[in-house]
Formats: structure tokens, C-alpha cells, sequence
């Protein structure tokens, strides 16, 4: 009988001394791991990764010069904006930075994933829209990362662009709450925008002077983003002379296929470098994470989806390291 590569069996059942045996260990002192042999198979490298996240120290990424807010949006439904949001949201603050994510989607899916409560009278974005209760009221923290906090949307979103109609000033009503948010300082705010172009998305345009725009590489993937960058260049003239795409990410990226290879081609030939080199793939597991209330990182830390929102956050840190300005 033949034991393959690390078996630590021999014919009569007892360990041989010459088997080839992984004694991989992690030194808390000089943060490395050292070992004679390496994962060999998907599960091996899987839990291998997962216990190097959850066990190393990351270093500081660098905070911005001044407070990054960012609204994600995409009228086209289904391409990872709300996964973006928390998932990039939770990568930052695992590696030491404070930041927020402000639930602009009538359904709630951001709150959900975040573990943050969100059933109807949870103080939550429509309060705040509305002028009923301060920002800092409707913040809560969540539960997997004491860095990482939440403003959740309840179902009562669901009437708020109705009621903004007739209100003053009804497309920078969040971009006041925001200014009025003294008691916290957050490095980076990511605003998750409902698949629309309504009075809640042109909110969340007025309250941020960066768009990251997520687009799946799949068939049509670009079919609706030029109404959007026509959107943002109206909000852009009237409203935010701040505002610019800074960010765009590709997500559901299957490399078995020819056709995700051409779309994320098309898409850096439009954006140019502002897509970000980190392409996010298609992973079930990204899918079931908030069915348990957890992002990725949370949820499955070694897998491809956990790393490739780690490294799209550390892209996103690096590139805000000199934008210049005072810090609010």
C-alpha cells in the first residue's frame, strides 16, 4: 500500500518517522509562519489562509488626509453593490480603519449582512432623511468589529422619496446629516444606494464627493452606466461640484470564460485606471454570507472572495493616501 505526499501513515497503521508531515507553526513574535511543507490542496490552502487572517496582525493601512465618503451605485440591479459596500467596509476596519456604512436600500440587505437590527422602528436612514432624529442617533455598531458601524434602512425607506418631494432641500438632506455627525470620526463612509435613480440615490450623489461603481463581468454589463454618468454629471453641475467617479470595480468575475475576459477589457479601456486592478470573482460563499448576517471576511476568511475584498480595500486605501485637503 502507498501513502501519497504527507501521509503520516505506514502498512502497520503507526506514524513513520520519514513521512512527510507539515509542522507549520505561527510565531506571534515575528509574525511569519515557518514550516517544511505547504498546503497541497484546495481545503488545505482554504484553512491555511483563513487561519493566517484571523490570526495575523495587519498593519495599519494609511488613514486619508480627510474623510472618504463614497456612495456605491448602479441602477442596474444585481451587480454587487451591496456586497461591495459591506465587504469593503469590513476589510478596512479589520485592518484599523474606522468607518460607516449609511443603508440607503429600502430592503435592508447592507444592515443584514453587518448583523445590524433593522426591523420596522429601529431607528434607522429614514429618520434621518426625514429630519426626525440626528445620524448619530441611527448609528450601531456591529457586532463582528468594534471599528466597523452601521446606519440601517427599515422598510419605512420604501415611502421616503414620496415624502421628500415636497420637503426643502430635499436632495442634500443627507449631506447635512453627514456635516452634523460630530462625535465620531470615520475614515471612510460608503453610502449603499437602492438600484435606482431617484430622490435616494441623487441623496446619496449630493452627500459624497467620490462614486465607486461596481459592474459585473457579465453579458451587458455596461448597459445603463452611461444614464448613470449622465446622472452624476447633472448632480455634478447643480448640486456636488465635488462629485467624480474615482472608483470602479469589477465584480462576478468567472476567468473560465472568454466573455468576462472581454468585458473587464471594455470596462479599462472606458475607465481607464480607475478601475482598480483587484477583480472580485463569482463565489457562492460571497452569496451566503448574509443569510447569516456576515460579511465574507466573517463569514469564510480564507476564501478567493474574502482576499480579493481585502486586496480591493487596500487598493482603495493606497489610492486615497494623498488626496490632499484638511482632515474634517
Amino acid at each position: 500500500m502507498k501513502f501519497g505526499r504527507g501521509s503520516r501513515g505506514t502498512a502497520n497503521g503507526q506514524p513513520s518517522e520519514s513521512a512527510d508531515v507539515s509542522r507549520e507553526t505561527w510565531t506571534p513574535a515575528a509574525g511569519t509562519w515557518k514550516g517544511d511543507a505547504v498546503a497541497d490542496t484546495p481545503i488545505a490552502a482554504e484553512a491555511e489562509r483563513a487561519t493566517r487572517l484571523l490570526h495575523k496582525r495587519h498593519g495599519q493601512l494609511p488613514r486619508p488626509d480627510r474623510q472618504r465618503v463614497f456612495t456605491i451605485a448602479n441602477q442596474k440591479g444585481g451587480v454587487g453593490k451591496t456586497t461591495t459596500a459591506v465587504n469593503v467596509a469590513a476589510a478596512l476596519a479589520l485592518q484599523g480603519l474606522q468607518t460607516l456604512v449609511i443603508d440607503l436600500d429600502p430592503q435592508g440587505n447592507a444592515s443584514t449582512a453587518l448583523g445590524i437590527e433593522h426591523r420596522q422602528g429601529t431607528p434607522s436612514s429614514y429618520e434621518v432623511l426625514i429630519g426626525e432624529i440626528p445620524l448619530e442617533t441611527a448609528l450601531q455598531r456591529s457586532p463582528h468589529n468594534e471599528r466597523l458601524y452601521c446606519v440601517p434602512a427599515t422598510i419605512d425607506l420604501a415611502g421616503a422619496e414620496i415624502e421628500l418631494v415636497s420637503m426643502v432641500a430635499r436632495e442634500g438632506r443627507l449631506r447635512s446629516a453627514l456635516a452634523g455627525l460630530k462625535e465620531h470620526s470615520f475614515d471612510y463612509v460608503f453610502i449603499d444606494c437602492p438600484p435606482s435613480l431617484g430622490l435616494l440615490t441623487i441623496n446619496a450623489l449630493v452627500a459624497a464627493p467620490e462614486v465607486l461603481i461596481p459592474i459585473q463581468c457579465e453579458y451587458y454589463a455596461l448597459e445603463g452606466v452611461g444614464q448613470l454618468l449622465r446622472n452624476i454629471e447633472m448632480v455634478k453641475a447643480h448640486l456636488n461640484p465635488e462629485l467624480d467617479v474615482t472608483t470602479v470595480v469589477l465584480t462576478m468575475y468567472d476567468g473560465r470564460t472568454r466573455l468576462a475576459d472581454q468585458v473587464a477589457e471594455d470596462v479599462r479601456a472606458h475607465f481607464g485606471d480607475k478601475v482598480l486592478r483587484t477583480v472580485i470573482p463569482r463565489s457562492v460563499k460571497v452569496s451566503e454570507a448574509p443569510g447569516y448576517g456576515m460579511t465574507i471576511l466573517d463569514y469564510d476568511p480564507g476564501s478567493r472572495g474574502a482576499m480579493s475584498y481585502l486586496d480591493a480595500s487596500r487598493e482603495i486605501a493606497e489610492r486615497g493616501r494623498n488626496l490632499g485637503g484638511p482632515r474634517s
